[in-house]
């Protein structure tokens, strides 16, 4: 092995005490975060303790702090809130409170915290943290803890999670439970929808997130709303008229329909609150439309945690044990965040200042700096709802004479349509005129080919499947006529949205250009497929909805296994030959085992596994649940993993198998999947408007460089054009799967979490960055 590798056996926690409490506002999430901080501190060898209610529980002592086993977690994963509870404490900001706080701490012999929670509740922890060699001291002299425990717990550290609804945290990506409330919020919307279609009714709806408008802003962008208002960018004056001018054309534009979204903490210029009872007065005096508001309120922060959130926290979780493992008396506290894909450690306060900062900025006015302190990701997710919300009149449509063409290619999967609207859109905004095909490169050498309008995709987002038809034919046999087809229609570019045969026919495409001049335009491909199989890309488009349906449908058998005991369930997920959804989705359902064909796996495994799950059923636990990929063993197949299971198992454990099958690829998208297609795809069209410039010349279009065919796949964090050509070194093709797939690291993580001994690789993680370095770097963030 390497001798730069770092693995986590050399890390022993023997002798450490971890306590773990949430505080503040509850997030969806949280358990799986909990869950992780005990299972992996029992795993390194550390007593785990939980802290109840939050600071309170810390500060009240007693039975708040109690030693966690790795049964007392069991079935957290999926349930929403916080187990271990959370409470907004007082007591906590005085000193007398700390002081009795560090005095319970000492008692029970811990030394390190990890916090799950907000800004506040992180600052709390730094102060007690800064205070506590001070409040040691205060306790020796006082006699309740003597010299020597003073000096056996003189170093206190702290890890931070941020647990928030409202992803109002600096240097994050993404908190601990922002995609659930965003899933709560679009099941609201999408319901809404189909009685205000029946009534012609005028929506307003107020979502959470205090001063930060993210959940307005990517539930506005998820659900195609016709308006939306945020604290960062208040409306300029004489907005009321606008936006009724905006409803009132959209209604002749036969839209029987209008949702508004309104964030809590929304203001105009003059910091004054626009409320919703403000808007549907509005509404009803100027334009008499029917107009019901709707508050969600606290339906948001409940229900399951959505797979993202589940995931994010279980990663978080096991990242934050790995940093207390490795501080030393000088290490700042700090928080573990996600950056794209990666596990990052940023320092506590830095984060803590430039969160105040924005709010520093909101209250002085200067709303464009706020929006650029919330980050990359925020000002892209508002400049694609600008781009997609101003459907301009002809007049000022800087018309070009470019036709371009999107077509689905390959399994249909959800979120296409969403990229499909926003490509449209984006296309007539930036003034070409858009044509949709049918059917994939099927329909395209039939000649279904027809223009598509503005209002034509409207309400596509929320839908799933692809609504333009897809088909997994391949173009090369057909060449001629698409070349036919791509003459008589005038075809300037193509915009291909699909799974893995949509990067072959892109291929092809490229290659029968030396014969057919027609193909010589802009081609780009956007990875859509719920296998995350595409090269390239560490996402799909579909992928995220398809984890959900496993996700919940494993919850719903873990039920069932739970209620019979002593049951395990054997269940074969998609896939093709990529373990993503094994993986990943058994991340997330809090699995025994995933097979898959990147990791070959023989009888000694199968075996070693029925031990295990035997030795489990002696436990509390009495259920197992094995997910296997679909294409992970051409003779381990699921019956006979089901059949060898039941065999070895006899008298121990009964087995069940499942096949999820084609539910994984219908549904309504998540609201992951829908930002993603939208923005993924605007992005796409913006490309080919730059490269239908660049190649246009004496009156028509001509690309023949490798450059002109590209995919568009995100990479880390950044939305990176690649050439088609030149990702072919990166695959197998025999089973259309990537050489190097980044989510393999995370299977050791599944490992641990369900009580194997693995070897882990952190070399990726304990690097302390900064900030600043940190937004500097994000330049095409998504």
């Amino acid at each position: 092995m390497p001798d730069n590798k770092k693995f986590m056996e050399n890390l022993s926690g023997t002798g450490m005490s971890i306590g773990v409490l949430t505080s503040g506002g509850d997030a969806q999430g949280m358990n799986a975060a909990v869950r992780a901080v005990v299972r992996m501190g029992i795993y390194v060898g550390a007593k785990v303790y939980f802290i109840h209610e939050g600071y309170q529980g810390m500060v009240d002592g007693g039975d708040n702090i109690k030693e966690a086993s790795w049964e007392s977690v069991s079935s957290m994963l999926q349930v929403g809130g916080t187990v271990i509870g959370s409470a907004r404490c007082k007591d906590f900001r005085t000193r007398e409170g700390r002081l009795r706080a560090a005095s319970n701490l000492v008692l029970h012999g811990i030394t390190n915290l990890c916090v799950i929670g907000g800004d506040g509740s992180l600052t709390g922890a730094n102060l007690f943290r800064e205070e506590w060699s001070e409040l040691l001291d205060e306790l020796v002299q006082s006699g309740e803890i003597s010299e020597e425990a003073a000096q056996t717990h003189s170093v206190l550290h702290i890890v931070g999670m941020v647990g928030s609804i409202d992803n109002d945290f600096c240097g994050t990506d993404m908190t601990i439970g922002t995609d659930s409330a965003l899933h709560r919020i679009i099941e609201v919307v999408d319901a809404i929808m189909t009685t205000a279609q029946s009534h012609q009714r005028t929506f307003v709806l107020e979502v959470m997130g205090r001063h930060c408008g993210y959940l307005a802003l990517v539930s506005a962008l998820a659900c195609g709303a016709d308006w939306v208002l945020i604290p960062e960018m208040p409306p300029e004056d004489g907005w009321e008229e606008q936006m009724c001018h905006k409803l009132s054309e959209n209604r002749a534009d036969k839209k029987r329909l209008n949702i508004i979204i309104v964030a809590e903490g929304a203001i105009d210029q003059s910091n004054k609150p626009i409320t919703t009872d403000y808007i549907k007065d509005l509404v009803v005096r100027c334009l008499g439309f029917d107009t019901r508001v709707t508050i969600l309120g606290h339906v948001q922060r409940g229900g399951t945690p959505s797979a993202f959130d589940r995931i994010l926290a279980s990663r978080m979780g096991v990242e934050a044990v790995l940093a207390l493992l490795e501080a030393s008396p000088g290490t700042p506290a700090c928080v573990v965040s996600l950056c794209g894909n990666q596990a990052v450690r940023l320092p506590l306060m830095e984060c803590v200042q430039m969160t105040q900062e924005v709010q520093k900025a909101m209250d002085e006015k200067r709303f464009d700096d706020a929006m650029k302190l919330r980050g990359r990701s925020f000002e892209n997710n508002l400049h694609t709802y600008k781009l997609l919300s101003h459907h301009k009149i002809d007049a000022e449509v800087p018309h070009t004479s470019f036709n371009v063409a999107v077509l689905n290619v390959g399994a249909p999967a959800a979120g296409m349509n969403a990229a499909v609207r926003s490509a449209v859109r984006v296309g007539i905004t930036e003034g070409h005129t858009m044509f949709a095909v049918n059917d994939g490169f099927e329909g395209f050498y039939k000649g279904q080919i027809k223009e598509i309008h503005w209002g034509d995709v409207g309400g596509w987002t929320g839908q799933g499947g692809s609504l333009l038809g897809t088909k997994r034919t391949l173009p090369a046999k057909h060449i001629d006529k698409i070349a036919e087809q791509m003459r008589i229609h005038n075809i300037n570019a193509l915009l291909v949205i699909g799974g893995f045969e949509a990067y072959l026919g892109l291929m092809e495409l490229q290659a029968a250009r030396s014969k057919h001049a027609e193909l010589c335009v802009p081609m780009v491909m956007v990875p859509s497929t719920v296998s995350n199989n595409i090269p390239g890309s560490d996402l799909s488009i579909g992928a995220d909805t398809a984890l959900n349906a496993i996700t919940s449908t494993c919850d719903r058998i873990k039920q069932s296994a739970s209620g019979t005991k002593r049951r395990v369930f054997i269940i074969e997920t998609m896939g093709g030959y990529c373990g993503y959804l094994a993986t990943v989705g058994g991340l997330a359902a809090g699995a025994d085992a995933a097979y898959i064909y990147e990791e070959p796996f023989d009888i000694r495994d199968l075996q070693s596994n029925v031990e295990h799950l035997t030795e489990k059923m002696k436990t509390s636990i009495q259920r197992g649940l094995v997910l296997r990929n679909e294409n992970s063993s051409e003779n381990y197949t699921t019956d006979f993993i089901y059949q060898l299971y039941s065999e070895e198992g006899k008298g121990v454990f009964d087995c069940r198998k499942n096949v999820l099958g084609h539910m994984q690829q219908g549904g309504t998208p998540s609201p992951f999947d829908r930002n993603f297609g939208t923005k993924i795809a605007a992005k796409a069209m913006q490309w080919i408007s730059k490269k239908l410039n660049e190649f246009y010349n004496e009156g028509r279009v001509f690309a023949n460089t490798e450059d002109s065919a590209c995919l568009l796949g995100m990479r880390r964090r950044a939305l990176v054009f690649q050439p088609v050509t030149q990702l072919k070194d990166e695959i197998d093709f025999v089973h259309r799967i990537p050489k190097e797939q980044w989510w393999l690291k995370l299977r050791p993580l599944m490992k641990i979490l369900a009580k194997y001994k693995t070897s882990y690789d952190v070399s990726d993680s304990g690097q302390l960055e900064h900030i600043a370095r940190l937004r500097a770097k994000d330049h095409s963030a998504i």
